[in-house]
């Protein structure tokens, strides 16, 4: 079936090529590709389908990665506008948190006070709302979550501290839902706002959460070199907790984390041993730490079942997709409890059986995942170009589910 033009990434990739002034033949040759092979993505008939390689793109025509991806993508359908409705409303309310966490005078609370027990609740709902992967949810809550600790910060003196960490668990969740929108700059006005009140609270191990924060905020915009440099200095810091003699289980688990948000700006960045040596780093704390740990409180999910999230991305971003999805060895994702980690390991598995040639898997695999989270499968970059190269080659086995997908995408008007 074929998608209009608008679609497709190749369109967005030769503007980008003309206005950098190259030609095919002199892109294809700064990508290690051939001119053939760059004629055939900026015609959309063949796809582009790995960060590392959209990354790399981006860099050489000094473009926004965003851009050459299009989002964000306003979905008509499973609640796709909704969830863009309350952008705005997120933007003003973090504005006036990074005023009010700088110390600006004059700043008068919007609402009426605030009791720091029904925040504490909200702040849960969204962060169950956050792990269902259900993005539309989650962005209804967190414009009235914001200006109420707004108002909090400004109103409970004696209570600051309580406030500043549920604007962190606040923050963090708006960092993830911005992110998967679409919004990677107000993605990164999120994470600030986290760090902020993380600064002001001292604690290494809320650092230590708000950098993970920080990376996922950097991927999104390609930012490889800047990932890792924010994960080593909080790994750093992490290290005296870690290795003490008898180490605190939080920060193993976010030693691990930050692992993981390193070794996928490595695999993006197609450095593929240092990619697989940080998932090794993170199995052996996911290990240490038990086959059944998983950490919700941090948002993180770290666990065994997680580090086998990541090797499968790793795996499809330098090549390598059987490695990937065989690198973590006894552990079942559909453990892991999260909605969303498993929505995002099935996107990559589906990316992973595509690159093996196993199309009927991919096609499958993807329509399961979006059966369970339909907005978060419909608007993920990565999926969707997934999905415009199976439409290109064509799955006849799978007709009915791909048309599904087609159809749910609106990659065809």
């Amino acid at each position: 079936m074929p998608l209009s033009t608008d679609e497709h990434i190749g369109t967005r990739v030769k503007i980008a090529r003309q206005a950098a002034d190259l030609t095919q033949a002199e892109m294809a040759g700064l990508l290690a590709r051939t001119e053939s092979w760059l004629a055939n993505v900026e015609a959309g008939r063949m796809p582009l389908d790995r960060y590392s390689l959209i990354t790399a793109i981006a860099d050489l025509c000094d473009v926004d990665v965003v851009w050459l991806l299009g989002q964000p993508y306003r979905l008509q359908r499973s609640g796709g506008n909704l969830a863009h409705a309350h952008i705005p409303a997120m933007r003003t309310g973090l504005r006036r948190t990074g005023l009010i966490l700088s110390g600006h005078p004059g700043l008068a609370p919007q609402g009426a006070p605030v009791d720091l027990a029904d925040l504490r609740n909200r702040s849960r709902k969204a962060n169950q709302a956050r792990q269902a992967a259900d993005l539309p949810a989650v962005a209804t809550l967190l414009p009235g979550m914001i200006e109420d600790l707004n108002t909090a910060l400004l109103q409970h003196a004696d209570a600051r501290d309580d406030a500043l960490r549920l604007m962190v668990d606040t923050a963090r969740t708006a960092r993830m839902c911005l992110n998967q929108l679409g919004y990677p700059d107000l993605a990164w006005v999120a994470a600030e706002v986290g760090a902020g009140a993380a600064t002001e609270l001292d604690d290494p191990l809320v650092k230590a959460a708000v950098a993970w924060d920080r990376c996922g905020a950097l991927l999104h915009q390609a930012s490889l070199p800047e990932t890792v440099a924010v994960a080593e200095a909080a790994l750093r810091d992490l290290e005296p907790l870690a290795e003490a003699s008898n180490p605190q289980r939080e920060a193993l688990s976010l030693r691990g984390a930050l692992h993981l948000r390193a070794a996928i700006a490595h695999a993006r960045g197609n450095q593929g041993t240092d990619a697989w040596s940080r998932i090794t780093a993170a199995l052996e704390d996911a290990d240490r730490l038990g086959e059944g740990f998983y950490d919700l409180d941090n948002h993180t999910v770290f666990g065994r079942g997680t580090v086998a999230v990541h090797a499968a991305e790793a795996g499809v971003e330098v090549d390598q997709p059987d490695t990937g999805l065989k690198k973590v060895k006894g552990t079942s994702v559909d453990e892991v409890p999260s909605k969303e980690r498993q929505t995002h390991y099935k996107i990559d598995k589906a990316r992973a059986y595509e690159r093996m040639g196993r199309r009927p898997a991919a096609v499958a695999t993807l329509r399961q995942a979006a059966s369970d989270a339909p907005y978060y499968v419909h608007a993920d970059p990565m999926a969707r170009a997934l999905v415009s190269n199976l439409a290109r080659v064509g799955v006849p086995s799978q007709a009915a589910a791909l048309s599904s997908l087609i159809r749910n995408m609106e990659l065809v008007h």
